[in-house]
């Protein structure tokens, strides 16, 4: 029998302690309002049986667009790569490989996309497939509008996020409307995951998404989730690099109070956790809490990996206009941009929110946030 998962999850913002809840506030009221520029951290070589292509989407996802640019070029959508999904209802920028050994790119591709909502801004080559992750981060330029903006505590929430950091949850996308996604995890996990119903994984990053964010949680409500626990496994900012620290003295608290080193969580799977200590049995604890789900993420052969309960806010800005605002930063992949706006503004969109009336669909809803 599947879990029984109670939804909306009440997982607390860091900043209401603070500040109080935010104010009610709009963004992306059009594609326009939320740019993302996906940074790969290195550059394509310039040769190559790969075909990389730097394009710009508008109001359209990935997978579509990756399909649009395998037919422009004439061959099939596993012919091409992608670093990570990016939002729909947005204009964002990133790379995708596209195979062509021994072939140069059709002279109209111009032309071929012309009809889309794809622009080709820059074509080189590569000999390696694009895969996912690759990238470094994900550059945001967002425009708010509404009550907010008349919040006089707003500018102090931001500067307090650049300071500080991010909490590092998952965002709403991820469970899909209603927590759907994550109640068809639950029964699928229950009956024996099986790659044919979930193809892409979504159903099982959706329960780990779950797990993590409830442990992050957990972390918040107690005032510990931005600083290391002893036995906790720290994770160095912008790397992938990790330790554990079995102690916690003078000199690891003052790196993390500088953003060097962030602690981390438990993507659950197999595999044991690093974790020791204290920090080990608040891990041991979420087990406890959501057995079904933890060893049903274990038969699916999932394995353990570690994620930062917070991030950092790179190269922040914050512009003001007469009726918007504008809010610029970077952030690692992986993260959301809505982890971000959450502690900013009160929007439907940002919350979790309870199950709707009505027959469920059939299909799993696909997470569109750029967070990959």
């Amino acid at each position: 029998m599947a879990e029984a998962i109670a939804w909306p999850p009440k997982w607390p913002r860091v900043l209401d302690a603070r500040f109080g809840a935010p104010r009610p506030g709009d963004y992306r009221a059009t594609p326009e309002d939320f740019r993302v520029e996906e940074c790969l951290g290195f550059a394509p070589e310039g040769q190559g049986e790969h075909l990389w292509v730097w394009v710009e989407k508008r109001d359209l996802t990935t997978d579509r667009a990756a399909r649009q640019l395998a037919r422009a070029c004439g061959v099939t959508p596993r012919d091409l790569g992608y670093a990570g999904m990016k939002d729909r209802k947005a204009v964002t920028r990133q790379w995708f490989s596209v195979h062509l050994p021994g072939r140069e790119a059709p002279e109209d591709l111009d032309a071929r996309l012309a009809d889309t909502p794809l622009t080709l801004l820059e074509i080189t080559r590569h000999p390696r497939k694009l895969k996912r992750g690759v990238h470094g981060a994900n550059r945001f330029r967002l425009r708010l509008t509404g009550e907010a903006l008349a919040d006089p505590s707003l500018e102090a929430r931001w500067d307090w996020l650049c300071r500080h950091g991010v909490a590092n949850y998952f965002g709403p996308q991820r469970f899909g409307p209603d927590g759907r996604n994550l109640h068809r995890a639950a029964s699928l996990l229950a009956r024996g995951w099986r790659k044919r119903d979930d193809r892409d994984g979504m159903l099982l990053s959706s329960a780990r998404s779950f797990l993590f964010n409830e442990l992050l949680a957990g972390r918040i409500a107690e005032g510990c989730w931005d600083a290391p626990l002893p036995g906790e496994v720290v994770v160095l900012d912008g790397s992938s690099s990790q330790f554990v620290a079995e102690s916690v003295d003078a000199s690891l608290s003052e790196r993390a109070e500088r953003l060097d080193l962030h602690p981390s969580g438990l993507l659950w799977g197999q595999g044991d956790s690093l974790a020791q200590g204290e920090a080990r049995v608040r891990e041991q604890a979420l087990a406890e809490a959501h057995p079904e789900l933890c060893a049903g993420l274990e038969r699916a052969g999932v394995r353990t990996a570690r994620r930062p309960l917070r991030v950092r806010l790179g190269a922040a800005r914050l512009e003001r206009g007469e009726d918007e605002l504008w809010l610029s930063f970077t952030l690692p992949r992986g993260a959301f941009a809505t982890a971000v706006l959450r502690e900013l503004i009160d929007h439907p969109s940002l919350s979790y929110q309870p199950p709707r009336q009505g027959p469920e669909r059939g299909a799993a809803d696909a997470s569109t946030s750029a967070v990959q």
